[in-house]
């Protein structure tokens, strides 16, 4: 990669609460980043749900959210986990950008999964649910390192940062992965 070639990484965090652990992880990993990364939060909390029978005019902010993720090089996804799976809120952004079937807005652009929880286990379930839609979607997921960000309720400070240095050492380790992956896949695009 050229030296001057920035990669434009969507974010796509799955809570909607205003102080989310998940969204803080998201920030704390675009502090981290690479200069050859430059990540932004593409927001779902204002898409409609997804209805096939709205295809043939599809609402203004389906069209929007398609060409928000159309114009990024990669994803990165952050979710925190609802009843062992993802929020309905990030399932709804998924199927959106997914359609209509042949266009997917998703398709081929590598990704990486970060999921959040204040339980032990960060998120696990979720994790592997989106995992398995990634592999429909035909989104390269990064498998290592692998990021289940666990006690997130003990993370961060009053301002939303990160005060476990090993947990900020972890997270620069993933997104410098996540750059490498990112190159590696769009170079075997072309």
């Amino acid at each position: 990669m050229p030296p001057s070639t920035i990669r434009n990484v969507g974010v796509i965090v799955g809570s909607l609460r205003k102080e989310s652990f998940t969204r803080k992880i998201a920030n704390a990993i675009a502090k981290l980043a690479p200069a050859s990364l430059k990540l932004e939060i593409i927001e779902i909390g204002q898409l409609s749900s997804y209805d096939p029978d709205l295809e043939n005019t599809p609402p203004a902010d389906w069209v929007a959210f398609r060409q928000k993720v159309t114009a990024v090089d990669a994803v990165l996804f952050a979710t925190p986990e609802y009843n062992r799976s993802v929020p309905g809120v990030l399932k709804n952004a998924i199927d959106v950008a997914s359609r209509p079937h042949g266009k997917s807005a998703w398709n081929g652009k590598p990704g990486a999964v970060v999921s959040v929880s204040p339980g032990a286990i960060g998120g696990f379930g979720a994790n592997h649910h989106l995992r398995q839609m990634l592999v429909f979607l035909n989104i390269p997921a990064m498998q290592q390192p692998e990021a289940y960000i666990g006690g997130a309720d003990k993370l961060f400070d009053a301002s939303g940062d990160v005060t476990s240095e090993s947990t900020r050492e972890f997270l620069k380790k993933f997104i410098e992965a996540f750059a490498a992956w990112i190159e590696l896949h769009l170079a075997a695009r072309k």
